[in-house]
């Protein structure tokens, strides 16, 4: 374990304002408050529903608002200290209760809405409850857990692998010493890699580098059995992904699609960027008979966590049996370092 991982490393920052899995949290959490408080409230089912409607009509516009303007000031508020964005947080608040009164009762008189005083007062508990609450998941995500959690999830590479890696290398040493050197290099850097603090979003170029180094190193010992499309033409290589997530599903493939069967079977794998999405489809052959697809499912579970202590709500991970072949496919957002400078983690 590393020396990071401690009770004393957390250092709180606000929540990624524009990320899905966020907002929706604070929709959710919000209109639940209300929900208690109507219930609460109401001796009858008729009457908390009066109630939560009452609620909902104080507390929607204010959060709605409120959630536009984190949204759009999201990379400013990012670079704030945690008191001062805290602070700006609730003068949003405020700022939205008295922008939402003032409108409402414009519209619908003065007698038809709610005091001031009780617009306000409720933005502000509503804006620190929230605000605890992503304080208490960031700190339940990072790093005394989530850091621990990110280093026990990292896919680990079979020993198998690495035996018959180094067997495959000594049967070169003589005939062809130039292939074997380089194998040694490929495999070196895959153990570098995996053995290095993975906690943070690496270059997208950097993933799909060290996949086709541990592609090399299966055909050497696998020979025209393993063949490999490669469709990276838009591949976006400044893109930041967690590290190993693309090459355990390359590993899987070559495990679960080709080892199996004494026929060549084809490794097809597309990556490209749409819109404000990455896109990466792994394709490897399927054979119900004498495969062993059952070991994929915690390979699968492990990567889908380690996409949403990333990424949250915005990253996906689907898979599809068609046609003889098996298929992944990980959406992730599109960020790089660049972006990423302003932007809170989830």
């Amino acid at each position: 374990m590393t020396s990071s991982i401690n009770q004393n490393g957390y250092r709180p920052t606000l929540p990624n304002f524009r990320n899905l899995g966020i907002m929706l949290r604070a929709l959710v959490l919000a209109n639940g408050m209300a929900l208690a408080a109507a219930l609460v409230k109401g001796d009858s089912f008729a009457a908390a529903l009066a109630a939560f409607t009452e609620w909902s009509a104080l507390l929607e516009p204010v959060l709605l608002l409120c959630l536009v303007s984190t949204y759009a000031l999201n990379n400013r508020l990012a670079g704030l200290s945690y008191r001062a964005g805290i602070a700006a947080v609730v003068a949003i608040a405020v700022l939205a209760a008295v922008l939402v009164h003032a409108g409402t009762t414009r519209v619908v008189g003065v007698d038809q809405v709610a005091p001031l005083a009780k617009h306000l007062i409720v933005s502000v508990i509503v804006a620190l409850v929230l605000l605890g609450y992503f304080h208490l998941r960031g700190r339940a995500l990072s790093p005394a857990l989530a850091e621990a959690r990110l280093q026990a999830l990292q896919a680990r590479i079979r020993p198998h692998f690495l035996f018959n890696s180094l067997n495959a290398v000594l049967s070169l040493i003589r005939s062809e010493p130039k292939r074997a050197e380089q194998a040694l290099e490929d495999l070196s850097e895959l153990f570098r890699v995996l053995m290095a603090d993975n906690r943070e979003l690496a270059p997208l170029r950097q993933e799909v580098e060290l996949c086709r180094q541990y592609l090399a190193l299966e055909q050497l010992r696998m020979g025209e059995r393993l063949q490999v499309e490669w469709h990276v033409d838009n591949l976006p290589g400044e893109a930041l992904i967690p590290p190993l997530v693309l090459q355990p599903l390359l590993e899987n493939a070559v495990y679960h699609g080709i080892e199996p069967t004494a026929e060549p079977g084809v490794i097809s794998i597309n990556i490209y960027k749409r819109g404000d999405e990455v896109h990466a489809v792994l394709r490897n052959p399927y054979r119900e008979e004498g495969s062993h697809h059952a070991g994929n499912k915690m390979a699968l579970a492990n990567i889908r966590e380690r996409l949403a202590l990333h990424f949250d709500e915005e990253a996906r991970l689907e898979t599809e049996v068609r046609a003889g072949s098996y298929q992944v496919h990980i959406t992730v957002p599109y960020v790089t370092a660049r972006l990423k400078k302003g932007a809170a983690h989830p």
